[in-house]
């Protein structure tokens, strides 16, 4: 799991916030793209927003680059309102003391890569040798240097990248800002990159705001996730608490894949802390609330990883139910089993195995601690 944030000083005072972001509405005409958006991100901390396209996120960043005026609400840089529809405040981009990384790079083909990182600076009027140390210094920190008189157009997508970092980097900003950086390279560099992106911020103690819609990328490299869904928060928590108490079934399935499964309140067979709810079928599942059931009528989530399948009949007592298996796909380092469950389906992830052909009766079980209540209210 990422590390954790730093903790509060030793006095005993909770950090101020890095950043904050509150109340924030951006609309495009009246097409509402962020609708009342709510967010800290600690001291070096890396915050990522994470969600389907179309939902706000890259809004919501350069909102905070100042590249977009927010509609309503306030952001706030080390305590300071860089924009504040209230207070007509609206600090220009260039003023925030923030730096940003761009999906595309932005970087000049015709340049070399020293001259690329060095640009910012020039326009800034800093001294040659200022230049020179700060250039040095970023293009080592992202192993570039021996490439520094090389022209852009002639590295790889990856070095490219690297290149984009260290002109973010030169500055010495206090907060980066990343646009979705690593999705136009190929997922064997990409799945690199996210370490070295992760070692980097970690090794720098930088603040990050990091935008995404790719799962794999939030969960290895966040130390929280906010999810966004049509300009709206879903969910806010560290990737091990998206990823295991899903609050909607939105989040279920965004945050890998879940089933689904709709039943009827049993209050009368819960038992050990565990509820129970019966599907229209008969069947009745165990699982845990983390808060108190709302209404007759329930959904939990079952992580398809977590469902599990055999041939004969496990020896557990909860939630072991007779299944057919309707078809098995192979994809590589695991095989998805699509299963027949009364009139509902059900799909469980297992690793590489022999088919299990079409038709074929089996067990599926699932552990109770396994299956989450959605939507139950706080206690």
């Amino acid at each position: 799991m990422p590390a954790s944030p730093p903790g509060p000083p030793a006095s005993g005072s909770p950090p101020t916030p890095h950043i904050e972001v509150e109340g924030l509405e951006l609309y495009y005409g009246s097409v509402p793209a962020v609708r009342g958006v709510n967010f800290n991100v600690m001291p070096g901390e890396q915050l990522t927003l994470l969600g389907p396209s179309g939902c706000g996120k890259t809004t919501t960043l350069r909102a905070v680059a100042g590249l977009e005026q927010p509609t309503a609400g306030e952001i706030r840089i080390d305590g300071v309102p860089v924009f504040s529809a209230a207070r007509k405040i609206n600090i220009p981009a260039e003023k925030r003391g923030l730096s940003m990384v761009f999906q595309s790079y932005a970087i000049w083909s015709h340049m070399t890569v020293f001259d690329n990182v060095a640009y910012g600076l020039r326009v800034r009027k800093a001294g040659a040798a200022e230049i020179t140390e700060k250039v040095d210094r970023a293009l080592d920190m992202v192993q570039m240097r021996e490439f520094s008189g090389r022209r852009a157009s002639q590295l790889s997508g990856g070095q490219q990248q690297r290149v984009a970092l260290a002109r973010a980097f030169v500055f010495q900003p206090s907060v980066l800002l990343f646009d979705e950086p690593l999705s136009n390279l190929d997922a064997k560099l990409r799945a690199d990159m996210r370490i070295e992106l992760r070692d980097l911020q970690h090794r720098l103690g930088i603040t990050s705001l990091y935008v995404t819609h790719d799962l794999e990328e939030a969960l290895a490299m966040s130390d929280r996730i906010v999810v966004l869904r049509d300009g709206l928060v879903e969910q806010t928590g560290t990737p091990d608490e998206i990823y295991s108490l899903p609050r909607s079934a939105f989040v279920a399935d965004f945050i890998g894949s879940a089933n689904l499964i709709r039943g009827r309140h049993r209050a009368d067979l819960a038992v050990d802390d565990l509820i129970a709810l019966e599907t229209s079928d008969g069947h009745v599942i165990y699982g845990m609330a983390y808060g108190r059931p709302v209404g007759s009528e329930l959904v939990v989530s079952v992580r398809t990883v977590h469902l599990r399948i055999s041939l004969e009949r496990p020896a557990a007592t909860r939630n072991v139910w007779p299944a057919r298996v309707e078809k098995t796909v192979f994809q590589g380092d695991f095989s998805q089993v699509h299963i027949g469950w009364g009139d509902q389906r059900l799909v469980a992830r297992c690793a590489a195995m022999e088919p299990i052909a079409a038709g074929r009766d089996v067990y599926v079980t699932v552990e109770p601690r396994r299956v989450v209540l959605l939507g139950a209210a706080a206690l």
